[in-house]
């Protein structure tokens, strides 16, 4: 496998800046797998699009002010995006210049870190401040960490709400499970009440998510892990509606790599909390999951690899082919060409 297979060139006006409001106004690109008809449409179409033969799965995880802005004893600055609460009052994170061990940033005449290692870029922290005193700390002076192509002049209160899905529920995440900020509470209850079904798992986003594709993982197939959970009832009934023939269909890659993690070879799903590293690239043979909403992806990344593993390849059961010869291949070309928005703050795409 080579990672070019996996480029193509976005215009960077394509890149959304800005939250698309109303949430569900955004597009929809919706990619039939079986006719490799792609077709345009708006995102509240879903409403006309599925029926109660179809369960959604969505991420409840919450998004954290993650990232905070310090000082080094030397007067430099510095910044750091906490990654995962390792203890009452560790982190890791990572960390934007030159950190080493017992480096000392200062974030505000309340709340300071010391740097008690780093490992392959990325940094533990302590702090000054233990349990919820931490947290309450965090909250106030850390800012939401969008990705770096998003240069917004929103304030931060208005981004804590745009860039969270209106389910959000589990804090702990670093990045949003961007496909679910599509759905309006008003949608969702609209869709419920068509008979469609709306089930929550939880993963929390890593930054790791956006980090470039080594070809070390792609020869492991292991990427970086992140934690989630499924409950013993959300199994249950996931399962019961396969049985029934239903479509399962994951809003987000996250959902996707928690389904897919915790399923078996017979299709049939476990309850359980962890870590999963799952890489799903092409040639991979999905277990559980039917279909995808997603946003679109940056090149050459696993989220890219994932989408191009459930759509499949035209004409053969490979496990590796070009991205511009591939039916998310056309998809992108398309929605490139009809100027969708790309990345966080983008429009969406179904895959049936």
């Amino acid at each position: 496998m080579n990672l070019s297979d996996y480029n193509y060139v976005l215009p960077k006006e394509l890149i959304g800046q800005k939250a698309i409001e109303p949430r569900d106004s955004c597009r929809l690109l919706v990619v039939d797998r079986k006719t490799n008809i792609i077709s345009h449409h708006i995102f509240s179409d879903l409403l006309d699009i599925l029926d109660s033969n179809t369960v959604l799965v969505l991420n409840d995880t919450k998004v954290f002010p993650a990232r905070l802005f310090g000082t080094k004893k030397t007067g430099g600055k510095t910044e750091v995006i906490l990654l995962e609460q390792l203890s009452q009052d560790t982190y890791s994170a990572l960390g934007k210049g030159n950190l080493k061990a017992g480096t000392v940033i200062t974030f505000s005449s309340e709340l300071f870190g010391e740097v008690l290692q780093v490992n392959d870029g990325e940094a533990i922290i302590r702090f000054n401040k233990v349990g919820v005193s931490l947290i309450e700390n965090i909250d106030k002076y850390g800012h939401t960490p969008l990705p770096p192509y998003i240069h917004s002049q929103v304030k931060e209160d208005d981004l804590r709400t745009q860039y969270q899905t209106v389910y959000a529920k589990e804090t702990g995440s670093a990045a949003a499970p961007t496909a679910g900020l599509h759905f309006t509470s008003k949608l969702l209850k609209k869709l419920n009440g068509k008979g469609v079904g709306i089930e929550y798992i939880t993963l929390h986003v890593g930054l790791g998510t956006f980090k470039p594709v080594t070809d070390e993982q792609v020869i492991s197939k292991t990427l970086h892990s992140e934690q989630f959970f499924l409950s013993e009832d959300v199994a249950k009934k996931l399962n019961q509606a396969k049985k029934q023939g239903k479509k399962i269909i994951a809003i987000g890659t996250t959902t996707c790599r928690v389904l897919e993690s915790l399923s078996n070879n017979r299709g049939e799903l476990s309850s359980g909390e962890g870590e999963t590293s799952i890489f799903i690239q092409p040639g991979y043979k999905y277990k559980f999951v039917d279909g995808l909403i997603t946003n679109f992806h940056l090149p050459e990344t696993s989220l890219l690899m994932l989408v191009m593993a459930l759509t499949n390849f035209p004409n053969s059961p490979a496990p590796l082919s070009n991205f511009e010869d591939s039916l998310v291949g056309e998809a992108y070309e398309e929605a490139i060409k009809e100027k969708y928005k790309f990345f966080s703050f983008g429009d969406a795409m179904l895959i049936l």
